[in-house]
């Protein structure tokens, strides 16, 4: 199995695709007018300390000010005893830091508006399966991890890696990771670390000390340990601080790294920008003819299968088999490829036999295998639908190239052009009731006035006859196709 990465970098806009085999399988893309400062650590300077609020203005080197409040610096707590038990109380600002004091913060949420960033000195660094605490010397589990055996299972395993430099938070993403993949990841949090400690000790303040990682270095850091065979990246400048990212924390993989030189463009490599394309559409055809319509709500994505122009070659139970088998392939590669999370219904054509049912349900176990989110899939209900979920690790596909359509307003259909002669026809006679004119000037999109004039002239004859007042249309070409306007003259 070969597995590539390929990297298309333009000053506004970062995209890496994941291709196995040739075929593209993962595709994730960041738009640098989207990227906020969350996470970033940065050395800045106490500016004015507020005992009302328990809180401090942080100059980190931004336009504004951040804010620190005093439960978010560690150690924020004091232990108080009393007759009965002890009790911890947030201590007092004043007590915790001092005006012109150099401090290493984390930021926690972007400035919004008028007011700043907001921050904490309890710094975490995330990896793709691991969260490195500082300082700490425990590990925890997330307890969205629902199997307390796979829980203590991680547990043990990281518990090794705990050491003087700090301890771990197991992620949810890490449920079946194998020690390996743990160690990896551990290793690379902790090189991090020490780089950040060396940039904390050099003299100066107000500067970004760690800035959570770019798109390309995300992308290597979450596949760290993955069996890359190649990574091409079309940017010069992405190739370079690629190499230094590298060397510092991913050796292994140098050798792999490669600066783009080809004369097409690195997303025409194995029809790449054409998937990125289809991946949008509802219909995705299978190879024997048949199709998937694919419909992402607010609530739940549905898939439906139908067998298309596949006729098969035995009979009907047979070809509604093979195409739902087929289908299993296809569901598991567009799940990963518009990383479609939550919940999915899945509606197969139905099939007579129990052991069909049973292999297209281990066909899709075994396709979902590779897919690095987690999935969680539920028998054949009494209709005949397949539950299942996945676990949401970005926005979708078409949430981050996509919009609302002005047209239909997310609705999915625009009215028929019918339908909108009809409204019109009863606007004329509303207005008519309500006010006095001469005549009436309709304005339209070409669709409906060609219609108007056409088609259901009859119709227009007779409104003009009930009125009593001529009704004089014309195209408006910006106008969509529900738009129009009725105007008195």
């Amino acid at each position: 199995m070969s597995i590539e990465l390929l990297m298309n970098v333009t000053p506004s806009e970062t995209r890496v695709a994941y291709i196995e085999d040739g075929i593209l399988k993962e595709i994730h893309v960041d738009r640098e007018s989207k990227r906020g400062i969350v996470g970033n650590i940065y050395k800045g300077k106490i500016i004015r300390i507020l005992p009302g609020m328990q809180a401090a203005f942080v100059d980190i080197g931004l336009d504004k000010a951040a804010f620190l409040h005093a439960s978010d610096i560690m150690p924020h707590t004091e232990c108080v005893a009393d007759a009965e038990q002890k009790q911890f109380q947030v201590k007092d600002i004043s007590e915790l830091v001092r005006q012109g004091q150099d401090i290493m913060v984390q930021v926690v949420k972007d400035p919004i508006g008028t007011k700043g960033a907001r921050l904490t000195t309890d710094i975490t660094l995330p990896s793709r399966y691991l969260v490195f605490m500082p300082g700490a010397s425990h590990v925890g589990t997330s307890q969205r991890i629902d199997s307390e055996q796979e829980r203590e299972r991680l547990k043990s395993i990281v518990d090794s890696y705990c050491d003087e430099l700090g301890g771990f938070i197991v992620r949810t993403a890490a449920e079946c990771a194998n020690s390996q993949e743990l160690e990896q990841d551990a290793i690379l949090l902790k090189r991090l670390w020490r780089k950040i400690q060396e940039r904390v000790a050099r003299p100066g303040s107000k500067c970004l000390i760690y800035g959570e990682l770019a798109l390309a270095q995300r992308v290597l850091r979450d596949f760290v340990g993955a069996p890359i065979d190649r990574i091409l990246v079309d940017s010069r400048l992405t190739y370079d601080l690629l190499n230094e990212f590298i060397a510092e924390f991913m050796p292994e993989v140098a050798n792999k790294l490669e600066l783009y030189r080809g004369s097409l463009p690195i997303f025409d490599l194995y029809d790449t920008e054409n998937e990125v394309q289809r991946a949008l559409e509802r219909k995705v055809k299978l190879k024997s003819g048949g199709y998937l319509i694919i419909d992402q709500t607010e609530a739940m994505t549905t898939i439906d299968i139908n067998t298309g122009a596949f006729v098969g070659h035995r009979n009907l139970e047979e070809t509604i088999f093979n195409t739902n088998i087929e289908a299993t392939i296809a569901i598991a590669r567009q799940l990963r490829l518009r990383n479609l999370g939550g919940i999915i219904i899945i509606d197969f054509i139905d099939m007579q036999e129990e052991l069909h049912r049973e292999r297209v349900l281990q066909s899709l176990n075994e396709a979902l295998q590779k897919d690095r989110a987690k999935t969680t899939i539920n028998h054949f209900s009494t209709l005949g639908l397949v539950e299942m979920t996945r676990k949401r690790t970005r926005e979708s596909l078409e949430h981050i190239l996509c919009e609302e359509c002005p047209s239909c307003k997310g609705r999915g259909r625009v009215k028929s052009v019918e339908t909108v002669c009809f409204e019109i026809l009863r606007e004329i006679v509303r207005v008519h009731k309500a006010h006095h004119s001469e005549y009436f000037l309709v304005y339209a999109s070409t669709a409906v006035a060609n219609t108007l004039s056409t088609h259901e002239s009859h119709a227009l004859a007779e409104v003009e006859v009930f009125v009593g007042k001529r009704v004089v249309v014309k195209v408006e070409p910006l106008y969509i196709q529900e738009q129009f306007d009725v105007v008195l003259m």
